[in-house]
């Protein structure tokens, strides 16, 4: 971890200097003729959100989560607090802290929208002193948002009662989170959100769009079986998007369909191929590639055959975030 905490852009303030690191940080901005928030703007912050990069965590990817939050930021200014713990149990190294700022121009000039990070080294030995440290760095009076990212168990989160008790959502990847970790006891379930869950809104929204149009005894009437393929990398979200379906149609009165997922066979083309398998000449089915974003809709319900192109993509990684945080 001390990798990664080298590699994140800013520069290093004493840990108990953070705030007048930020205000030289920005003098120095400033100074050096670049955008910088205003007096009046300082309350312009909207959110905290506290990025907990786990041990699993590459530099690679801690410097692209990074810009995912730089993103995001962009759009909903934020406080953020970078956590980069270190594998090493002795605390000799000790906690150590960076400073990062960047203000954007919104859709005017005068809409400028200014993002702070603070980034936190910790080994494991100090760990019970970081949580007075995080409440120190975020922003008061404003929503906090946490997101734990690749860590190695779930036993680990459980160390961090502080961010999962307090947190309006807990932010969790179930592609690259630990086993158990969607059914792991969390303090406040109702709190979790899966990125999973969220980057599939797009293919969510369109398969619940063509479906709506049929009555729900119709849908539910005879199925037999529902069947989803997945490339092999989608495996997450294949499992995901076939727990949204079978929860949905349930509550259509589904009863008795058995639901697969599956890989596509060997060398086949595309993203996902979903069937709805009926008695009789009823059938649904769907295929989305997100490569080429060309996607398909068949359908015979008893009436007439509809066959009808569409598009398909997953949200980008930002887009994601705040549709888990805010809806």
């Amino acid at each position: 971890m001390p990798a990664i905490f080298d590699a994140l852009p800013g520069y290093e303030v004493p840990v108990g200097g953070i705030a007048k690191g930020l205000e030289q940080m920005w003098a120095d901005t400033s100074a050096a003729g670049r955008e910088a928030p205003a007096a009046e703007d300082g309350k312009a912050t909207q959110v905290n959100l506290v990025l907990h990069l786990g041990l699993n965590t590459t530099v690679p990817d801690a410097e692209e989560q990074f810009q995912v939050a730089r993103r995001f930021s962009q759009r909903y200014p934020s406080r953020v607090v970078v956590l980069c713990p270190q594998e090493d149990a002795t605390g000799a190294a000790g906690m150590r802290a960076k400073v990062y700022g960047e203000c954007f121009l919104g859709k005017s000039k005068a809409d400028k929208r200014c993002v702070e990070f603070v980034m936190l080294s910790y080994p494991r030995a100090v760990r019970e002193h970081l949580e007075n440290q995080v409440s120190i760095c975020l922003s008061t009076d404003l929503p906090l948002y946490y997101w734990p990212h690749r860590f190695s168990s779930t036993a680990h989160l459980a160390d961090y009662r502080y961010l999962l008790t307090r947190a309006n959502r807990i932010l969790i990847d179930s592609a690259v989170a630990p086993p158990g970790a969607m059914t792991f006891a969390w303090p406040r379930p109702a709190a979790v959100r899966d990125l999973v869950l969220a980057r599939l809104l797009p293919v969510r929204q369109s398969l619940g769009q063509f479906l709506s149009r049929y009555a729900m005894d119709v849908l539910s009437a005879g199925l037999q079986s529902v069947t989803l393929t997945h490339a092999p990398a989608l495996a997450p979200e294949g499992a995901v998007l076939l727990a949204w379906l079978q929860e949905r149609l349930t509550q259509c009165g589904e009863q008795g369909a058995t639901f697969t997922a599956a890989p596509l066979a060997a060398g086949a083309a595309g993203s996902f191929a979903l069937s709805f398998n009926y008695e009789g000449i009823k059938f649904f089915r769907w295929s989305g590639d997100l490569a080429t974003h060309l996607a398909q809709f068949e359908a015979d319900f008893g009436t007439a055959r509809t066959t009808l192109p569409s598009s398909v993509a997953l949200l980008v990684p930002e887009a994601a975030l705040s549709e888990a945080m805010f809806f």
